[in-house]
């Protein structure tokens, strides 16, 4: 009864008549802002109207095909790069991190082999060292019988140290500056010294060409590495790099040499990155970096994936790496750390890059291009000078002295900015323009196209329902009583 109620409502009031459908389809075609359909409908010519209908089919997959290729485009997050050079009364001095070539003193240990074999192992979490087959026996020896020995205490006591035999000037902005305002880092090159670690209120420049004066005293009769695995030169190694930054060395640090002076001119770049879908990483730098970090880089991302890994595979950590976790001995160094790095870095665990990788691009970072000259150190009567001075020949003075001048060039600072190729205004701007050139159509064409579709969808559904065969009444036994005389009576009278 209900299904026979809601066909009667649907064929009183929704169901259009057969030639009022027509004239609306023929209306919409006629008065639609939709170009060329109307020439379609109103011309009387075959010819023309399949003419036109080829036309309207052409531009409207032309118009379908230009507006995929459009958000194909603006979903693959296309960035543009800009270039701006700003100059300012004050500029941020960067922090300096500075290293002896000669890392170790060389009446620490008897067998110094053995030493550099240790630290190379140690600082594998940065650089993959190889072993050499004739020392690995005296390797063995070594870590057996010294099991309680501590790298970390050895090198910080008596590696590389920075006081006023080793710093022998240092002046910043024209005010002097002591060993004490350097902080102890160790890094691959054993202990090192950073100036102006995370004091951004104070190191400030207001005057270009004024910047970091140091001499430093290597001591290379104190102090030394090992010729035989490679290590030959003599003299001072840094590297420039954000006060809220570790340093990164890897084979990318400034060497100034014994007997030479550095000029090194610098300037500050900021460079700002989008990542996927213009969100920046800030979260991520909250979520990776628990430890030492201050903010997120994607050299300290690095240390600290190597950390995980290490610390699940060893149980342990090694202290050049940042983290809170149990100081690894020898023996795990050598037989746990050193092959979890080797494995870290030939599967790609932790990897860098912009998208889908360990550890993406920064949202913003910070860098300092360099230009370095040497010169000689001293004239002549620098030499005499110094000799008197420090009581040491002329020989010593070009054998051990270093001079390092770091300035900026000019108050200026270069930022280096992505911004997104394609905004949500323009991408619609682009379909407008689209849909405007091969169809003159608009948003209100698009409104019209859809409330015809809509329309012409509801009557079909309607058509589907009123077409749909009656319920069967199986638990009226009445009906069915009459409906079975009603055929026997048929039947007689045929």
């Amino acid at each position: 009864g209900i299904l026979k109620k809601i066909r009667l409502y649907l064929i009183k009031k929704l169901v259009p008549h057969l030639d009022d459908r027509r004239n609306y389809h023929r209306e919409f075609a006629s008065s639609t802002s939709f170009h060329g359909v109307h020439n379609i409908v109103q011309t009387q010519s075959k010819t023309r109207k399949v003419l036109w209908l080829f036309v309207v089919i052409s531009c409207f997959a032309i118009v379908i095909w230009q507006i995929c290729s459009r958000f194909i485009y603006y979903f693959t997050w296309p960035t543009t790069t800009t270039v701006v050079v700003q100059y300012v009364e004050n500029v941020q001095f960067p922090a300096v991190t500075f290293c002896n070539l000669n890392r170790f003193q060389a009446h620490a240990v008897s067998n110094l082999k053995i030493i550099f074999f240790i630290w190379n192992i140690v600082s594998g979490v940065l650089h993959n060292f190889s072993m050499e087959n004739k020392y690995s026996r005296e390797l063995n020896d070594f870590l057996l019988g010294n099991q309680n020995f501590s790298i970390k205490e050895f090198t910080k006591k008596n590696g590389f140290y920075l006081n006023s035999s080793t710093l022998l000037e240092c002046n910043f902005f024209g005010k002097p500056c002591y060993p004490q305002d350097f902080e102890h880092v160790f890094t691959e090159y054993g202990n090192c010294f950073t100036f102006n670690h995370n004091d951004l209120a104070a190191r400030t420049v207001s005057l270009s060409g004024r910047g970091l004066h140091l001499l430093f005293d290597v001591q290379q009769e104190q102090f030394t590495d090992e010729p035989s695995l490679g290590y030959t030169d003599a003299g001072i190694t840094f590297d420039i790099h954000s006060p809220r930054e570790l340093p990164h060395f890897d084979g990318l640090g400034l060497l100034t040499p014994v007997g030479m002076h550095a000029q090194v001119a610098i300037r500050q770049l900021k460079v700002r990155t989008l990542s996927i879908k213009g969100k920046y990483w800030s979260l991520l730098s909250t979520s990776l970096l628990k430890h030492d970090h201050k903010i997120y880089s994607t050299n300290g991302c690095l240390q600290e994936c190597k950390a995980r890994y290490i610390q699940d595979w060893c149980g342990c950590l090694p202290f050049i790496l940042p983290g809170n976790g149990t100081e690894c001995d020898l023996l795990k160094y050598y037989n746990c750390v050193y092959p979890a790095v080797y494995d870290i870095e030939m599967k790609g665990l932790c990897t860098v890059g912009t998208h889908n990788s360990t550890c993406p691009a920064p949202c913003e970072e910070t860098d300092y291009p360099t230009t370095v000259t040497y010169s000689s150190f001293g004239g002549e009567n620098a030499i005499k000078y110094y000799s008197a001075k420090l009581k040491k020949t002329p020989e010593y003075i070009r054998q051990n002295l270093v001079s390092i001048d770091i300035k900026y060039r000019d108050l200026s600072y270069k930022i280096t900015q992505q911004q997104k190729a394609l905004t949500v205004s323009e991408l619609l701007a682009d379909v407008g323009g689209q849909l405007g050139l091969f169809c003159g159509a608009s948003m209100i064409t698009i409104i019209e196209l859809l409330e015809y579709i809509l329309t012409n969808f509801c009557w079909m559904c309607i058509f589907l329902l009123l077409k749909a065969p009656e319920m069967p009444q199986w638990n009226n036994p009445s009906h069915n009583q009459a409906t079975h005389k009603e055929k026997k009576k048929r039947i007689q009278e045929c």
